[in-house]
């Protein structure tokens, strides 16, 4: 049940880090000790598609509870409003909902949202010289070009800086000591997208619909390796809940409608499509090519991205965002997936 597919794509383009929190109510108790209310917590991105087709598809109805959405612009934020009490469910990245857990608040992940959603790509012309040198292509272009080749993707301990980290590392490449390589912070994929376009940066780690933009628009920076060749389930963004949602019928009913959406993106393209375009602001057409990339592989099984999670454990560990790699026996709850 609930198969890898093509995935969609995020807003025309609002930042994935940085902005205000819209507050939201807890889920309150009703009869007999189950939710009459949920909260959920969610970004317009596109690894949080799963949301909008439950919202727009009128999944919610099956859900024994009144949910309710809040629309945040960053995971930061997100964490802010758990820890005061204000969410129940919370749709996004890894490293957040481990922030989370970190911070002794009783929840885990139920559900994965997205794997292997991140590329690197890089000027076309570092490709052949790096397929030809590897690591020591970095070096190469700092001399042709006077200066170092530079990469900027979401801030440091982000999904797409961890992964570019991580690739940079296992091919012999330390950023911090390097002359040849420079990581530059950037917030948001609209922004991403703009460097690109102006020439500011060399190359990027990122998600769709960025490359599907660039290769419309005839950009030179290109694919050069994608999240599957270099992390195999890597993991993005999450589905979190909190104990006492856990502890409810609820908990499963949630994860089954998100199921369920996962499904009709695989089997439904046009229409979610149109989902793309109603509840994350990308037009449709556009959209609608997203969802043939590789990078679009819609999952809810959590299982899909446990065995990469560590990886994530450790950087945000090393980054000081937790003060100890997790275990994924803290950060996942694959009971109530596997109850379905």
């Amino acid at each position: 049940m609930y198969e890898r597919n093509a995935g969609a794509s995020r807003r025309s383009f609002l930042a994935a880090a940085g902005g205000t929190a819209t507050a939201g109510l807890a889920g309150c108790l009703g009869g007999g000790g189950g939710l009459d209310e949920l909260t959920v917590a969610h970004m317009p991105i596109y690894p949080d598609l799963q949301w909008y087709v439950m919202e727009g598809e009128g999944y919610f109805a099956e859900i024994d509870a009144e949910v309710t959405g809040q629309e945040f612009t960053d995971g930061t934020a997100i964490v802010q409003a758990i820890g005061g009490g204000d969410i129940d469910v919370a749709m996004f990245g890894i490293v957040p909902a481990m922030i989370v857990i970190d911070r002794d608040i009783p929840a885990q992940v139920t559900a994965a949202n997205i794997r292997e959603p991140m590329g690197i790509m890089a000027e076309e012309s570092f490709h052949e010289t790096f397929e030809a040198e590897g690591a020591d292509a970095f070096a190469t272009w700092a001399e042709a070009n006077g200066g170092p080749f530079r990469f900027g993707t979401f801030p440091q301990g982000s999904v797409p800086d961890v992964l570019l980290r991580y690739w940079l590392q296992e091919i012999g490449v330390d950023p911090e000591s390097s002359d040849a390589v420079e990581i530059i912070e950037i917030s948001g994929a609209s922004a991403v997208w703009q460097a690109i376009a102006n020439d500011e940066i060399d190359g990027t780690s990122i998600m769709e619909p960025v490359p599907t933009i660039a290769s419309e628009e005839d950009s030179s920076v290109t694919m050069l390796r994608t999240a599957a060749d270099i992390l195999p389930g890597q993991p993005a963004a999450v589905t979190l809940m909190s104990d006492q949602v856990r502890g409810s019928p609820i908990a499963a009913q949630f994860v089954e409608q998100h199921g369920r959406a996962t499904d009709f993106i695989v089997e439904s393209p046009d229409a979610t499509a149109q989902h793309v375009e109603s509840g994350i602001g990308m037009p449709a057409d556009r959209a609608r090519r997203a969802l043939d990339s590789t990078l679009s592989n819609f999952v809810t099984d959590p299982r899909e991205i446990a065995e990469a999670t560590p990886v994530f454990s450790e950087f945000a560990a090393n980054n000081g965002q937790i003060d100890e790699q997790l275990s994924n026996e803290a950060i996942f709850d694959f009971e109530i997936y596997d109850s379905l």
